[in-house]
């Protein structure tokens, strides 16, 4: 793989070499590689195509967990997310010690893994709440349950400059990989202002299926704003957004 480093940057591919935009820039390759048929059929491939199949796993789980948190994640993500929740889902699903090789799953691995995910690293929550807070879900009720004592936001938060005014948001997620369905509910504070005064008692809540033996992945996050002329504006469209895995319970 090598870098375009010309003016003129090329997209296709001219005399067996491959011309493409990736999120690093301009790139070209020598187009290559084992026929699909063989990869497919030769007991050579064995591997390959257990490899393949658990990446798949690990992607479709990916888009099923941000289809599922999208109403937050639309506001805090980076260009990466994508790939950087596909490998970690990829490590989880090598965690599954029930099934064989090729056909391990990401429920029946060690899900718990994926606490403390960041899905902007441009804006990581471990970098931007800096006072404690306590997550709880009640399997029996579907509750989620989030709750954050009074804090200044000034001293607590690390907001990017130019915030005048900030959100506090909380999502809860129902997963169902088998099925590639899930449930979301989540709650979010008022726009309040980012100051030195105190903030009131911060409780939020989401509920999902009462008793529901499916995992359930809690998010939290930050978005920040900018007040001019009494509008709330997303500060710098929402680039330094926090969104957060806090906890993933499973039965």
């Amino acid at each position: 793989m090598a870098r375009q480093n010309g003016i003129i940057k090329l997209k296709g591919t001219i005399g067996g070499i491959s011309f493409y935009k990736t999120a690093d820039g301009h790139l070209a390759r020598e187009k290559g590689g084992v026929d699909k048929s063989r990869i497919a059929n030769d007991p050579a491939f064995q591997r390959t195509r257990e490899n393949g199949a658990e990446f798949g796993t690990a992607g479709k789980g990916g888009k099923l967990v941000r289809n599922a948190i999208r109403i937050l994640l639309q506001n805090a993500k980076d260009k990466r997310v994508v790939s950087r929740l596909t490998t970690d889902l990829l490590k989880i699903v090598k965690t599954d010690s029930t099934n064989e090789r090729g056909l391990r799953t990401i429920q029946d691995g060690n899900l718990a893994l994926l606490k403390g995910f960041e899905f902007n690293l441009n804006g990581k929550l471990g970098a931007t709440l800096f006072t404690p807070f306590t997550e709880v879900f009640a399997r029996p009720t579907g509750e989620a349950i989030l709750s954050i004592a009074p804090f200044a936001p000034t001293i607590r938060i690390g907001a990017p400059s130019g915030t005048t005014h900030f959100k506090i948001v909380m999502g809860a997620a129902e997963i169902d990989f088998a099925t590639e369905t899930s449930v979301f509910e989540s709650d979010e504070t008022a726009v309040l202002p980012y100051d030195s005064a105190d903030t009131a008692q911060i409780d939020l809540m989401a509920a999902l299926t009462a008793n529901s033996v499916l995992p359930v992945i809690q998010v939290l996050g930050i978005e920040f704003y900018q007040e001019v002329n009494g509008t709330m504006y997303p500060l710098k469209n929402g680039s330094y957004n926090a969104l957060s895995v806090i906890d993933v319970d499973t039965v």
